[in-house]
């Protein structure tokens, strides 16, 4: 890559499920024009949902009727493949851009080095799953992890991340399970599947963005710029959902 390429960061963003994917896409597609530089966002699913990957056609369907401390579960396509992710209790995080050679796997390990760093810094020790393509048997993400996968010590996995290419142009964001509420995890996909999720006290998800914001700067050779998306971008974005 470029030496200190200027990258965007945008700050946390709590919103629908739908909102954060339409982001996503946009960002994308603008990288891919040429309009808009790379850029790393962390954002959170509010109300809690359930992802589907974007060929998933098979899923429960009392997926559509759950619901968490009252609120209804949004059940959400994603872009990018892979299985079904619950996103409550986690914090994802988004990259989009380009340039990175190599097969696809040699990609997500070339992103997920400063998600490898950043946890490392807070003493969490990370590596990638070993699990084959048995994962297209399981509806849920979290149930195996492959060599896109991070998993801690104890084999609970705490990263899955997916991917979209469009051109030399790349979408790669993930989940991470920070404090997942395990009624919920076993309502979704049942008791047996849910690991705890073992991670040291007080890591705030500022402390945890902090972390992966520095580990970034040094995996990617690059200069972060923290600028919100504006009025006019946000315009952009929720067009697309109209």
């Amino acid at each position: 890559m470029d030496s200190q390429q200027v990258w965007r960061l945008i700050p946390l963003i709590a919103a629908s499920g739908n909102v954060q994917m339409a982001i996503d896409c946009w960002l994308l597609s603008q990288h891919q024009s040429g309009q808009h530089p790379p850029t790393l966002r962390f954002y959170t699913w509010s109300p809690p949902a359930i992802s589907l990957g974007y060929h998933q056609r098979q899923y429960p369907e009392y997926w559509q009727h759950l619901t968490w401390e009252g609120e209804k579960l949004d059940l959400v396509r994603r872009p990018t493949g892979g299985r079904a992710v619950l996103h409550q209790g986690d914090l994802t995080y988004a990259i989009v851009t380009s340039g990175l050679i190599g097969s696809r796997l040699q990609a997500y390990q070339k992103i997920c080095e400063f998600l490898i760093q950043g946890w490392r810094s807070l003493d969490v020790e990370l590596h990638y799953g070993t699990d084959g393509r048995g994962y297209i048997h399981n509806p849920n993400c979290f149930g195996t992890a492959t060599g896109a996968d991070l998993i801690l010590p104890n084999g609970a996995k705490l990263i899955g991340s997916a991917q979209l290419r469009r051109g030399g142009a790349i979408l790669q964001h993930g989940s991470m399970r920070l404090q997942p509420d395990a009624d919920l995890f076993a309502q979704v996909f049942g008791a047996a599947s849910f690991t705890n999720v073992q991670l040291p006290q007080n890591l705030s998800i500022e402390k945890i963005v902090a972390a992966l914001m520095a580990a970034s700067n040094d995996c990617f050779n690059m200069q972060l710029v923290v600028q919100p998306l504006s009025e006019d971008e946000w315009e952009a974005i929720l067009a697309t959902l109209a």
